[in-house]
């Protein structure tokens, strides 16, 4: 079959990239697959970070682009048997045998009118990240899509484990309503200067970032906050490299949206959580907020820990800390949740969804 793959975010190196392409070089396998996009060096970039195999994968011109002609993207897309969308809130019009879209985050509520309606009767199906950005999308556009949990590849290496607690996410700011990254880094690292003031001793604090140009200067203003703690940072490290760390590190951290008003942006909240899991299956033991999708993942008590205030994240931080056998033991169930998630099921579950 002849498929093609658009994501509106490809030169991002974010976690719907690595989901998006994922796919292309789980389909690439029997099938002729295509992905639309301008700029071969964003795929380069893509395959160095996330170590894909995309040899089988094709560059084809971007016919979602905003230069592309709306009657040609038409004529275009009635070449290809299945043509698979991230969508960044919109939905395409096109002419493919099937199509299908993929939502990475809750969508804003949408008039269902009757232009709205001809596009959606377009579309195969629609297929989540998760249970959270499932219940948004269903109910912005009144469908029934499936969850299809993102790709996970759990590459534990035999390491010591060291005082370290562990953050992986990209560092991004955003302008609106006011100057702060989504991640909510700054949030962690004051969190862990206020343990080390209180007596914290011979733990560190790591953050694996992944940073753009455009956001250099603010991750400045953050490292300056950072000067002497024992905090670190790893910028723009491959998988391979990020596997070093998760192996080592004792305990993860994770607090997208915490202070947000999520009922309002939900958008704000980890709407899955990649790196959570991965940290899980290196034998890091979790202590994440509980809020999106990060609340799917681990089940409090049992394979990590769910905090509602800064409060909560130091004293469930410090429960792990003083004592060595709790910690190991639910390091232990950690890694074995973190096996629900991963394996070989995305590539069959891709499969029994787009060609069957």
């Amino acid at each position: 079959m002849k498929i093609g793959i658009f994501d509106p975010y490809l030169d991002d190196l974010g976690g719907g990239e690595k989901y998006m392409m994922r796919i292309a070089e789980c389909l690439s396998e029997q099938n002729e697959v295509y992905v639309f996009w301008d700029n071969s060096e964003d795929i380069k970039a893509l395959k160095e970070r996330f170590l894909f195999d995309l040899t089988r994968v094709k560059l084809t011109k971007n016919i979602f682009s905003k230069d592309f002609p709306f009657l040609r993207r038409l004529i275009e897309s009635r070449r290809y048997d299945i043509i698979i969308v991230l969508s960044d809130g919109s939905i395409p019009f096109l002419l493919s045998k099937k199509t299908f879209i993929h939502t990475q985050q809750p969508l804003p509520y949408q008039n269902i009118n009757i232009k709205t309606k001809l596009k959606l009767s377009r579309i195969s199906k629609f297929f989540s990240n998760s249970k959270y950005t499932k219940s948004y999308v269903d109910k912005s556009l009144g469908v029934e899509s499936l969850v299809l949990y993102p790709p996970i590849e759990l590459k534990p290496k035999k390491i010591k484990k060291e005082n370290i607690i562990l953050h992986v996410g990209r560092f991004r700011v955003r302008n609106v309503p006011k100057i702060e990254d989504y991640k909510k880094q700054a949030v962690m690292v004051r969190v862990f200067k206020k343990m080390v003031d209180g007596g914290l001793k011979n733990w560190r604090f790591i953050l694996a970032l992944s940073i753009k140009k455009e956001n250099r200067g603010a991750f400045e203003k953050l490292k300056e906050m950072t000067k002497g703690f024992p905090i670190e940072f790893q910028i723009n490290k491959n998988n391979n490299a990020l596997w070093d760390t998760y192996s080592k590190a004792k305990i993860y951290w994770h607090a997208s949206g915490f202070g947000e008003d999520l009922k309002n942006h939900p958008e704000l909240a980890e709407h899955f959580g990649i790196s959570t899991v991965e940290a899980m299956g290196g034998g890091a033991v979790p202590v994440v907020i509980n809020a999106g999708g990060q609340a799917e993942i681990v089940e409090d008590g049992e394979n990590g820990f769910l905090w509602n205030t800064t409060e909560e994240l130091i004293e469930k931080t410090y429960d792990l800390i003083k004592n060595e056998k709790f910690l190991e033991k639910i390091s232990e169930e950690a890694i074995k949740r973190a096996h629900y998630f991963a394996g070989d099921r995305f590539c069959q579950e891709v499969s029994n969804l787009v060609l069957k």
